[in-house]
């Protein structure tokens, strides 16, 4: 996959090399990369420092819901060979084979490949993955789980790891042991995490946790630290714009949204906000047109094509209504706003079949 034209989304900080360097060097090959994700995004890249920030459980349910997406996947070491044009590792096995010969559950592979446990990336690897796989899954057996080998073993080199023998000790610690020597190899000994010149990363995660956890107001501020930060970060201004809007700000999250645009002219979701608080406003016709934008970006955005049905309705372009009502129906079939539009679309026949009866 060459980086023109794709759009990378970003699920915690990077800790091998400064995100802004990152993104300066993909936009020189026609590439955006943000934070989060979007329904533009075409790759979803998981940094180490999120290791820092969330739980096992936290982790495994963003990647269980991207990965559901059909989006790819990859962990930050795979994304980076790629932005650099490096050529990893020989690797020949696949995963199904890597965990019959292991005993390693599937979505422990999958986690820990993510955060660079063995040279392969997570559908491929190398033979000595093998044998990291069965120390792995001795760990898991013994106690511990994809979470604690990953922050405290995934950064050491696979070689000297393939000589020790590893076990789970109190409080998660995993030790390793060599000619009755036990090392401690938790924390900081074996994975220090880089840091870098910024913290923009960790400001937005914890400004998206604030979200997620209905406070709001720190939310909000984090989210500003992150713009005066990185002005032209188009998924915090639209994020703003949300937390803002919903604490009924409604003019500065119009400027959000705009801004958020302005930065990324493809960002369907702001195009679709901005259109609802014009809509609320009174403006139908800027409704409408950015609803219109939002659907000539992305036709499959069932969200904008439903809505833009029910503004031409209100405004009686019946005949327009029932046109994208019917494109509605091809996308979304069985919900419950499927039957609303079922139900425009039989009341706009009606009144043409009574125009037609001269009624």
């Amino acid at each position: 996959m060459q980086p023109g034209g794709k759009t990378i989304g970003l699920i915690g900080g990077l800790a091998a090399a400064p995100r802004r360097i990152v993104g300066r060097h993909l936009a020189e090959r026609g590439a955006v990369f943000r934070h989060g994700i979007t329904r533009k995004t075409d790759l979803v890249v998981f940094g180490k420092k999120l290791l820092n920030r969330s739980s096992a459980q936290e982790i495994a349910a963003r990647h269980h819901t991207q990965a559901k997406a059909g989006k790819p996947v990859w962990g930050e070491r795979e994304f980076l060979r790629w932005v650099r044009d490096e050529e990893g590792p020989a690797l020949t096995l696949d995963r199904e084979t890597l965990c019959a010969q292991s005993g390693l559950d599937a979505n422990d592979c999958v986690l820990l490949s993510l955060f660079a446990a063995f040279e392969g990336d997570g559908t491929r690897f190398a033979f000595t993955d093998v044998i990291l796989a069965r120390k792995y899954a001795g760990l898991i057996a013994s106690g511990a789980d994809w979470f604690a080998i990953v922050r405290q073993l995934a950064g050491a080199p696979k070689s000297s790891l393939t000589a020790f023998a590893l076990r789970p000790g109190p409080a998660g610690i995993i030790y390793a042991e060599r000619n009755d020597l036990v090392s401690d190899l938790s924390g900081q000994t074996v994975l220090p995490f880089a840091e870098t010149d910024e913290d923009i990363d960790d400001l937005f995660e914890a400004a998206e946790e604030a979200e997620g956890e209905a406070d709001i107001e720190t939310a909000i501020a984090l989210y500003r630290r992150c713009l005066a930060a990185d002005p032209t970060d188009s998924v915090a201004a639209f994020n703003l714009g949300n937390c803002l809007s919903s604490q009924g700000d409604k003019a500065e999250a119009r400027h959000l949204y705009q801004i958020a645009i302005k930065r990324d002219p493809t960002f369907v979701e702001a195009w679709f906000n901005l259109a609802t608080l014009l809509r609320e406003g009174g403006d139908v016709a800027g409704a409408r047109r950015h609803l219109e934008r939002a659907i000539a970006i992305d036709p499959s955005y069932a969200d904008a094509v439903y809505n833009l049905a029910a503004l031409q309705f209100d405004v009686g372009n019946l005949d327009a209504a029932r046109r994208h009502w019917l494109r509605y129906l091809e996308l979304d079939p069985h919900t419950a706003w499927a039957e609303t539009a079922r139900r425009g679309i039989q009341y706009v026949d009606m009144q043409n079949a009574r125009k037609a009866a001269g009624q």
